[in-house]
């Protein structure tokens, strides 16, 4: 008798083997739109304005003081920047768990490659080339949303392979920090103890027929 009824067991169990699949998909699925929420967007026209006021003003001024032609955009690859964020958030909670991703952020310092004749003294002169010399590029340093003195949250510059640099106060600009730097070349973080993010590709040297703006 009971093997009679093993086929309607087997149909109503991958009945609810099926339902409980789905149930899954749908929360897993609720969950990712809820991670993403609603993408930010500029208007166009916006953004051209802009980019026009910082060329038609700023890298204006700059290539006729300088004498040259100046980078005015720098790209870095998705998987670069990926990886720039997880090294953060990995290093960031192996020392302490409890920092929530709120608290983290980066800081994008506007910089300047060296001169020409100043490359023998940079270490990276074979892997950027001097046709970037004197450009302007970004460096992303990592921050930390602490409290400071007055009461107000503010990001503080901190390496989050340096336990030191976690409860970061009120410091003076004379005494400077090891920053976690890491330059898309950098195969060994924590040999150069320095976690930044460098050379995206700049235009020009790289052609402007790529850009939208």
């Amino acid at each position: 008798m009971e093997m009679q009824h093993l086929p309607i067991y087997a149909i109503v169990f991958l009945c609810g083997a099926l339902v409980y699949y789905l149930l899954q998909k749908l929360i897993d699925l609720m969950k990712t739109n809820e991670r993403r929420g609603r993408p930010n967007t500029m208007d166009p026209a916006i953004i051209q304005q802009m980019v026009d006021n910082y060329r038609n003003n700023h890298l204006a001024a700059i290539n006729k003081v300088l004498g040259i032609n100046d980078a005015h955009s720098v790209s870095f690859g998705l998987k670069t920047l990926k990886k720039f964020i997880a090294d953060i958030e990995f290093f960031t909670k192996k020392v302490n768990p409890r920092i929530a991703d709120g608290a983290l952020g980066i800081r994008f310092y506007y910089a300047a490659y060296p001169k020409e004749n100043e490359w023998n003294s940079f270490e990276d002169e074979k892997a950027i080339g001097k046709n970037y010399a004197q450009k302007h590029t970004l460096v992303m340093i990592p921050t930390l949303k602490k409290k400071s003195s007055d009461g107000s949250y503010q990001d503080y510059d901190f390496n989050p392979l340096d336990r030191s640099t976690f409860p970061i106060k009120e410091r003076e600009k004379e005494q400077p920090i090891t920053l976690m730097a890491m330059s898309s070349d950098s195969s060994d973080t924590q040999a150069r103890e320095v976690m930044a993010q460098n050379h995206g590709q700049t235009i020009p040297p790289a052609d402007s027929a790529i850009e939208t703006y």
